[in-house]
């Protein structure tokens, strides 16, 4: 009777101290993830938005090494949307602005590298056109890699509060509509991506843009608030970090940590 007893308690101490080490699911109430923001790489810093590739490479080097995992925009946009679960404990997204030519040369070699998927914004009137911008070729050939996806920035970057300004209302209306439907048409005709998100050009966005975005088929739309992406937020202005050369070390473990400089950017 006592050795029943005693394999009774060792039973139900070796089945609690199981239970106990069993992850608790992510609920909804939990994640918080860093949206990090990539214009240009390069050897020296050449402007305020260009970030040493030797940088951008310790970003990623600290994130395999410290636990983080880089998740598709797609994966953190599908939870708001209600297609798909929280992001996991100590997930990261990684995106790009404008399809600098940099990405092709400097931020592909090391996507492929550390296996990261990174959604790249366009606007199609620099592709192919201006010298500082990638080919469609080229996109094309990230997109091969199946680590990149590709999303709108509008049809040519325009500065909304100003042209706002500066336009009649009813041509302001028609800028609006052309720059969000030329961009997503060009861009799915030419790499054959569904285009339903979009960066605000400047980080520039109001109630008023955020309604035609939705009028016109986006589901989701970015500004380059400095904050993680959290439960709280709205599909439609998903917080980004728009990162300089000055985000490493210590200060890149910060925004990691939710916890960073909350400089005032100038774009």
């Amino acid at each position: 009777m006592l050795f029943r007893l005693i394999v009774a308690v060792m039973f139900l101490a070796s089945f609690s101290s199981a239970a106990r080490a069993v992850p608790r699911p992510v609920s909804a109430a939990d994640f918080s993830v860093p949206i990090l923001l990539y214009h240009r790489f390069g050897p020296t810093v050449a402007d305020g938005m260009t970030i040493k590739t030797s940088v951008f490479e310790e970003h990623l080097k600290y994130l395999r090494d410290n636990g983080y995992r880089v998740i598709p925009l797609r994966q953190v946009v599908d939870f708001y949307l209600k297609k798909g679960p929280a992001p996991p404990p100590k997930s990261v997204v990684i995106v790009e602005d404008d399809a600098h030519k940099s990405v092709y040369t400097d931020m592909l070699p090391l996507v492929k590298k550390y296996r990261v998927p990174v959604t790249v914004f366009i606007y199609p009137s620099a592709v192919s056109n201006a010298k500082y911008a990638m080919t469609w070729d080229q996109l094309r050939e990230l997109k091969k890699t199946g680590l990149f996806d590709f999303q709108s920035h509008t049809y040519w970057h325009p500065n909304f509060k100003k042209e706002r300004k500066k336009l009649p209302p009813a041509e302001f209306d028609r800028l609006v509509e052309s720059q969000l439907k030329k961009s997503r048409e060009k861009i799915e005709k030419e790499l054959g991506v569904t285009v339903d998100m979009l960066a605000w050009p400047f980080g520039i966005y109001d109630d008023d843009l955020i309604r035609r975005a939705g009028t016109l088929g986006y589901r989701a739309t970015f500004t380059i608030d400095r904050r993680h992406v959290t439960p709280a937020e709205s599909v439609m202005k998903l917080p980004r970090y728009l990162m300089i050369n000055a985000d490493q070390g210590k200060v890149f473990a910060q925004i990691l940590a939710g916890s960073g400089p909350r400089r005032n950017v100038v774009y």
